[in-house]
């Protein structure tokens, strides 16, 4: 029986930020980076388990020659650091998740050795003492929460010198005791510094040279930070909205700039994008965009949180738009502001009660 490759990807520091911080956000932080670091399987490997802060791969009966182990370890590396850097450019909320989000850090254990499988509902996993080994090397001696680290075995197995160095790579020897038996290995502490990140739409701040042809402001009786969820949470949108038919979105997906979603009223499909600007001194903002009304060739809304007091706040929403024919003008200035100004103040009121009614 030809031997296998274990490989687990593991979040570090994952304990710490689901419990110090906000739930929902926090999941669908770990809930991205987990399937960004499974987009990023180079090789083919098999996924047999998710493992809460952590992913179980493994490729049977074959191992990856050492350029394309190492360039597997890379991959996820590099896709793990390009999403943080983007959810830290591109965050609009405020909360403890989304700001410490890129603190977070990764380390990958492989191994290497015969497999067996058990069954569980249907499911084939790899089973016995090598799968035992490679989830025992998570808990280490290595001075960092981010690094790779390989089993002797496997660094024979592909040949990997355990002073191999590049400039991603620098290895090193250790060993630690696992029921009264050591277990060598190599590792590498990795520098995101020295990764190549992929690139990603960077959020463009919206400027007008005019003030906004609406605005309307109105005290809400929640912070600014819980009052921007209840907005940015397209789950809660039909309650203080009328006329939503659906709302299609990443129900898995904290909003940023650059999110979109679908808003599909009386049959009509709005296609939106969150948006930004240069908030106000002391605010929060979020904003949307959509091009999807054709009286309009762009329709802009943003929202402006100022706290007032600890469980209160404004909520300031200016609208812009662009009528580039003068028919477009026209209907704008005779009837369309008019609508935009009455829905802007209904879905304010609504807001208000929805706000009430949680509380």
């Amino acid at each position: 029986m030809s031997k296998s490759l274990l490989f687990i990807p593991d979040i570090s520091g994952y304990t710490k930020f689901i419990q110090s911080t906000e739930v929902e956000h926090s999941q669908h932080v770990i809930s991205e980076l987990l399937e960004v670091l499974v987009n990023a399987n180079t090789q083919n490997l098999k996924l047999a388990e998710i493992e809460g802060d952590a992913l179980f791969f493994y490729k049977e009966n074959e191992i990856p020659s050492q350029e394309n182990l190492l360039a597997q370890v890379e991959s996820m590396f590099t896709a793990f650091y390009s999403h943080l850097k983007m959810l830290e450019k591109n965050r609009v909320c405020p909360c403890n998740a989304c700001a410490t989000a890129p603190d977070l850090e990764l380390k990958i254990i492989a191994h290497s050795g015969n497999l067996q499988h058990i069954e569980v509902q249907g499911n084939r996993k790899p089973f016995g003492e090598q799968v035992i080994e490679a989830h025992r090397l998570l808990k280490n001696s290595v001075d960092s929460d981010n690094y790779v680290l390989i089993s002797r075995t496997l660094a024979l197995d592909v040949m990997l010198s355990p002073y191999y160095s590049s400039k991603i790579y620098r290895f090193r020897q250790g060993s630690d005791l696992y029921d009264d038996r050591e277990m060598e290995y190599i590792y590498s502490v990795i520098d995101p510094k020295e990764l190549k990140l992929r690139s990603f739409s960077e959020p463009k701040r919206v400027t007008f040279e005019k003030p906004a042809p609406i605005t309307i402001t109105k005290q809400y009786p929640v912070s600014a930070g819980e009052l921007l969820e209840y907005i940015t949470n397209y789950s809660y949108r039909h309650y203080w909205t009328e006329g939503i038919d659906q709302l299609d979105y990443n129900e898995n997906e904290v909003t940023r700039v650059g999110s979109e979603h679908t808003c599909v009223v009386n049959g009509k499909h709005l296609n939106f994008i969150t948006i930004t600007k240069e908030p106000k001194p002391g605010s929060l903002i979020y904003g949307e965009f959509t091009d999807s009304p054709s009286i309009l060739d762009g329709y802009y809304q943003f929202y402006h949180f100022t706290p007032t007091g600890e469980n209160s706040c404004e909520l300031e929403i200016e609208a812009f738009w662009k009528a580039k024919s003068p028919i477009k003008k026209i209907v704008v200035a005779l009837v369309g502001k008019k609508i935009f100004r009455k829905n802007i103040e209904k879905a304010m009121t609504g807001l208000l009660h929805f706000v009430e009614n949680m509380s």
